[in-house]
């Protein structure tokens, strides 16, 4: 009996395992071309998972246990959102740490993962841009030309923030330090608008190999008006990412608006565009996946998992 329960057991997890998308192992490097991500294979690579909420709040779940349950349900992506501001990297560079501890895991899982500079309320890239080069300097001594690491280097710019005034040259210079080390790697530059302004980057394109443009969404906000930007911007070249959605209001709160939601997605799969949701954590909001008291350790059943997060696993 024993024995039978063992391989039982087994077969479970090797059935689990084989319904989880296609990880770095199957993908393996990516690259740009044609305006689409794609495996080393020359075909489209398509990215589904999670963003961390901010690592210096929440980084009990990118545990081990939490990295891999979220694997085992089948998602390829794990985003580790390090703020700047807020308690983030600028008055406290140690969280660096935190942020190189959940990439280690999504590794070994098997996943691909986002290191993302996660600027917010610094609104302009510019600010703090000596700051982001002894950050990417660290990660790349640390995965260099690694395959299952993509560079997001500025989230969301907001405010009085061009383009080209602001943000292509501070991607310019980025680029710059983290091609030193990752010569081929992915590197996500967010445009305009808290990453909605995917047009304006598409008209004025980065020249750098294996650059992708950040779109954000959250579907009780932001709807066809911003797909249609998307739309013109693919119609230019220009690849697409969305390195962050959520299924709530742009806030956070409000939702789930899962009619939108499903709106959405229906258009990244039709466009072949990767994602990942806002938040793996249980912090009392409509976006958050998980229910307030979930495990930090994982082996989460779909009644730890919020009316939101419920709907997005669905999706990997």
């Amino acid at each position: 009996m024993v024995r039978f329960i063992i391989s039982l057991l087994l077969l479970l997890s090797m059935t689990i395992t084989a319904f989880a998308a296609q990880g770095q192992s199957v993908y393996g490097r990516l690259h740009v071309a044609n305006g689409h991500l794609l495996a080393s294979n020359g075909q489209v690579a398509v990215l589904h998972g999670m963003s961390t909420h901010g690592i210096q709040w929440f980084s009990q779940f990118t545990s081990e246990g939490a990295v891999k349950t979220l694997r085992n349900r089948g998602a390829n992506l794990l985003r580790v959102a390090m703020y700047t501001a807020e308690g983030g990297y600028i008055s406290n560079p140690g969280v660096q740490d935190k942020v190189f501890q959940a990439v280690d895991r999504a590794i070994a899982n098997d996943m691909y993962a986002i290191i993302d500079w996660h600027i917010l309320s610094d609104s302009n890239p510019r600010t703090n841009e000596q700051q982001a080069v002894t950050f990417f300097q660290n990660a790349t001594a640390r995965y260099g030309n690694n395959p299952a690491v993509i560079y997001e280097i500025c989230n969301e710019p907001n405010g009085n923030v061009t383009w080209s005034g602001d943000i292509k040259p501070y991607a310019e210079h980025l680029i710059q330090v983290i091609r030193q080390k990752a010569p081929d790697s992915i590197i996500i530059v967010g445009t305009p608008t808290w990453s909605q302004g995917v047009d304006s980057a598409a008209a004025d394109q980065l020249t750098a190999a294996n650059i992708m443009y950040a779109c954000h969404f959250y579907a009780g906000t932001h709807g066809q008006w911003l797909r249609d930007k998307v739309q013109a911007a693919e119609n230019k070249g220009a690849a697409i990412f969305v390195s962050e959605w959520g299924t709530s209001a742009a806030d956070g709160n409000g939702g789930v608006f899962l009619d939108a939601a499903t709106q959405w997605l229906n258009f990244l799969d039709q466009e072949q565009i990767s994602w990942a949701n806002w938040s793996l954590c249980d912090k009392n909001e409509s976006s958050a996946a998980l229910n307030p008291g979930a495990n930090p350790n994982g082996g989460w059943s779909d009644s730890d998992l919020s009316p939101s997060g419920k709907f997005v696993f669905g999706k990997f």
